[in-house]
């Protein structure tokens, strides 16, 4: 019972956030695809741009998958859930990325095993992921990808998962935690 109300709860939150950041779903394909970190960090690794594709792969978001290969997580969720953790969507919705869409939906660069990656925060890239697309802020925005205009709102989706619901809880300090991933992209002179 718990597992069904920690379920329902994170996907009450997410789907209220969503709806507060106001990103449209992209008008072009009601269900974008997932792309993968490959794709993303062809133009999101350099230095110069905020080296975002580095930040994320030296990050414990990257291994956020890898986590639930443990007994550790194993012993926890047959306790709670019944079954393995990388079975588990209690756990998946944390530790994973595009889990639970259509396999069509999935590119061939994907890899769940890269955990949480952009697209668990920035959403399904299909519809972006154009350099033309990506250039214009307003373009990419009304093509799927979320952006998030203060702290106020990064933290607000940091908790759909770090919070005391879940069965691993650690207090998350919120600017300690933000100052190891932030990845933003440099303004430019």
């Amino acid at each position: 019972m718990r597992s069904k109300i920690y379920v329902l709860i994170c996907a009450a939150v997410s789907f209220s956030f969503l709806a507060f950041t106001n990103n449209p779903i992209s008008p072009k394909d009601k269900n974008p695809g997932f792309v993968g970190t490959k794709s993303c960090g062809m133009c999101h690794k350099k230095e110069k741009d905020g080296a975002q594709l580095k930040v994320w792969k030296e990050s414990q978001h990257a291994k956020a998958y890898e986590t639930l290969n443990s007994e550790t997580a194993d012993k926890i969720s047959m306790e709670l859930y019944g079954k393995k953790a990388i079975e588990a969507e209690e756990c998946l919705v944390c530790h994973a990325s595009g889990y639970d869409v259509d396999a069509s939906l999935i590119g061939k660069k994907f890899k769940i095993e890269e955990g949480v990656q952009c697209e668990t925060c920035h959403g399904p890239g299909s519809d972006y992921k154009s350099l033309k697309i990506m250039k214009d802020r307003e373009k990419s925005v009304a093509n799927g990808l979320r952006i998030f205009n203060s702290e106020e709102e990064i933290e607000k989706f940091c908790i759909t998962c770090h919070n005391p619901d879940s069965p691993t809880y650690v207090e998350f300090k919120f600017e300690e935690m933000w100052r190891q991933i932030s990845h933003d992209i440099p303004e430019k002179n």
